[in-house]
C-alpha cells in the first residue's frame, strides 16, 4: 500500500458504497441532519478498511472530521481508535489523539462515533492523568460530550477503576438525552462487574429517582431477584 491519505482512504470508502445499503445505515445515525449524509457502507467493512489506514496523519484524520458523510468520520474515529490501540504508541501522539478528539468532537456528532473511540483516545489517555476533564464534559450542553464523558470511563472499568464511572453516572443522571441515559445504564452494568456492591450501593442510593431506561440498562447482569427489587423501588417512587 502506497503512505495513505484521507483521499485515498475516502476513495475506497466510496467505491463500496451502495445505495441499497443507505437505508440500513441511516438507522444507526441519530445526529445532526446536516452532517447526516450516508454512503451505504456497511460498519463491517469500515472497520477493517480504517485498520489499513493505522498510519495515518493526524491532518489526514481531521480532513475525515470534516466529512458530511457518516461512514468517513467513522472511518476517522476508527483510524484513531486503531492508532491508540497500539502499544509502541509515543506519548506525544497519545496525547495528539486525544487533543484531536476533544478540539473536534464538533464532528465526533453521533453515539457510535463516541463508543468507536472515546474508550482508548481519551480514556487511554486519561488512565494516568488527571480526570477533570470528563466531568466538564459531562456538563457540556452537547450530548455527545456528555455520552463521551461516562463512555470514556470504559478504559478505567477494565483496569479496575470504577469510581469515576460511578461519580460521572451520578452527575448524569437527570439528563433529558435517551443516548446518555442508555450509555450511563450500560456503563453502570459493566462498572458492575468490577465492583458488584459498588453498583448495589449506588442503586441503593438512586433506584427510586433514576430514569428508568438507565435502571433497566445497569440491572442487566443482576439476578432476577435484586432486578425486581430495584424495579419496585422505581415503580414505589412513582
Amino acid at each position: 500500500m502506497q503512505k495513505p491519505t484521507a483521499e485515498a482512504l475516502l476513495a475506497e470508502l466510496r467505491a463500496i458504497g451502495h445505495p441499497e445499503a443507505v437505508e440500513k445505515v441511516r438507522r444507526f445515525y441519530k445526529g445532526p441532519a446536516a452532517d447526516g449524509e450516508i454512503l451505504g457502507v456497511g460498519i463491517g467493512q469500515i472497520f477493517p478498511l480504517a485498520k489499513r489506514y493505522t498510519e495515518l496523519p493526524l491532518n489526514d484524520i481531521e480532513q475525515l472530521l470534516e466529512s458530511p458523510y457518516y461512514e468517513v468520520r467513522m472511518a476517522a474515529v476508527s483510524v484513531m481508535d486503531f492508532q491508540a490501540r497500539q502499544k509502541s504508541l509515543s506519548a506525544e501522539r497519545r496525547k495528539a489523539l486525544f487533543e484531536l478528539y476533544l478540539n473536534r468532537h464538533d464532528r465526533i456528532n453521533n453515539w457510535d462515533l463516541v463508543d468507536r473511540a472515546a474508550p482508548h483516545v481519551v480514556g487511554g489517555y486519561l488512565i494516568d492523568q488527571p480526570r477533570d476533564v470528563l466531568y466538564e464534559l459531562a456538563r457540556a450542553s452537547d450530548p455527545w460530550k456528555r455520552r463521551t464523558a461516562i463512555v470514556s470511563t470504559y478504559y478505567f472499568i477494565r483496569a479496575g477503576e470504577v469510581d469515576d464511572t460511578f461519580a460521572i453516572a451520578a452527575q448524569l443522571l437527570t439528563d433529558e438525552h435517551e443516548l446518555v441515559l442508555k450509555a450511563v445504564g450500560s456503563w453502570l452494568r459493566e462498572a458492575g462487574k468490577k465492583a458488584p456492591q459498588k453498583l448495589l450501593a449506588f442503586l441503593d442510593r438512586h433506584a427510586a429517582t433514576m430514569p428508568r431506561v438507565t435502571l433497566r440498562y445497569a440491572l442487566e447482569k443482576l439476578d432476577k431477584a435484586q432486578r425486581d427489587h430495584y424495579m419496585q423501588l422505581s415503580k414505589s417512587a412513582r
